[in-house]
């Protein structure tokens, strides 16, 4: 595991300086279900201090709580978390190192999980986004939608989904009991965790048109993106869908951008009233008939590219409204090894929208058959003068 402050920072997010910034989701599903990770790069242990939409914190408040509590002979780690715990922000948390190295992992496309993603739902539970087809959920016939109610025993109603993670982590070959609810059935699946791999990309033809599935920004997901839609056949739409998608590296989902855009904004940001800007890579496909699937589990990064694409008129966006989590989070090391997660500001699409807390609504609203009416749409773009 690299060292988080003095790893590589990202390349083509930002003009001007290398900053890394986490548009965190629910925090790397994928190192302890197998999903989706949290939008995370490289920690930045020169980050300016921490502004959290529910309170204020300093890295550096943090930091010494945590200093204190080893003084005391106690863990740092458990008095930072319970400082991040009482400042409300519910996007900020702490990290122990095995578990970050576990998140680093997952940035690479590896975890040790049971093959299935998951997300906060609007009123405060934890659903199932996806599965991974030969994972261990999926060989339980867990669906995705399905309600994640215990964890060994342990209720996950209302806790943050960073702990119901905490609580699904563990060795490969070790079991985990899982508590679902499915309509009017609830049932306890007994799940096997193993080592496992995702495929971030999957491309497929459909009706003429390609289909490129996005589950998450995992390393080399932009690159895929882009290579996916410079081999569509010349004259094919793209229907790229971000459904399920609760984010990932901040890096890959503006290189997925700049293979649609020739250049420009992608999203602004704030760090403690510090305006920056993301830029797309000059070069991009800006001619081929576009639609943007989305729904309430797309989120962050995911939300960013949907942004721009929709703000500069280069995607229809269809499907339900997004998630609504636009906040930037950026990690520092703590005195014990661990590492705190805080939020430091929040982002806007190309016209200043904001995100958090609100998402974004597509141009055509269609809950029910989505992709059907999304591959309609495309097919009136490709018939546009």
């Amino acid at each position: 595991m690299s060292d988080p402050d003095t790893s590589p920072r990202p390349h083509g997010s930002r003009r001007g300086a290398a900053l890394t910034l986490v548009f965190a989701t629910v925090l790397a599903t994928a190192a302890a279900t197998g999903g989706l990770p949290r939008a995370e790069e490289r920690p930045d242990d020169t980050a300016p201090a921490v502004r959290s939409a529910a309170a204020t914190l300093d890295r550096e408040d943090v930091a010494r709580a945590a200093a204190e509590a080893m003084a005391d002979g106690k863990s740092g780690t458990e008095a930072a978390e319970q400082f991040v715990s009482r400042s409300g922000d519910r996007w900020s948390a702490v990290y122990d190192s095995e578990e970050y190295e576990e998140f680093e992992d997952a940035l690479d496309g590896e975890y040790t999980g049971v093959g299935l993603g998951a997300r906060r739902t609007r009123d405060g539970g934890v659903e199932v986004s996806q599965v991974q087809p030969g994972g261990p959920a999926a060989g339980a016939g867990i669906r995705p939608g399905d309600r994640l109610r215990t964890v060994d025993g342990q209720d996950v109603a209302m806790r943050p989904v960073t702990e119901v993670v905490g609580l699904l982590r563990g060795e490969a070959g070790s079991r985990v009991a899982v508590g679902l609810e499915r309509g009017d059935r609830t049932w306890t699946a007994a799940l096997t965790r193993a080592r496992l791999t995702t495929q971030s990309v999957t491309v497929r033809r459909v009706d003429g048109a390609v289909v490129i599935k996005v589950d998450s920004f995992t390393k080399g997901t932009g690159a895929q993106v882009r290579d996916a839609v410079r081999g569509a056949p010349e004259g094919a739409g793209v229907l790229l869908d971000l459904r399920g998608n609760a984010g990932g590296l901040v890096a890959e989902a503006v290189t997925a951008a700049s293979a649609f855009l020739d250049g420009g904004l992608v999203a602004t940001y704030d760090v403690r009233g510090d305006q920056q800007a993301l830029y797309a890579e000059a070069g991009g496909d800006t001619a081929r008939p576009l639609v943007a699937l989305v729904d309430g589990g797309t989120m962050s990064a995911a939300e960013l590219l949907t942004g721009a694409l929709k703000d500069r008129g280069r995607a229809v966006t269809v499907g339900s409204r997004t998630f609504g989590k636009g906040s930037v989070q950026m990690p520092s090391r703590l005195p014990d090894g661990s590492v705190a997660e805080l939020t430091v500001g929040h982002y806007r699409t190309p016209a200043g929208h904001s995100v958090d807390g609100q998402g974004i609504t597509p141009d055509l609203v269609a809950a029910e058959s989505a992709e059907k009416r999304a591959r309609t749409v495309l097919g009136g773009l490709k018939g546009a003068p």
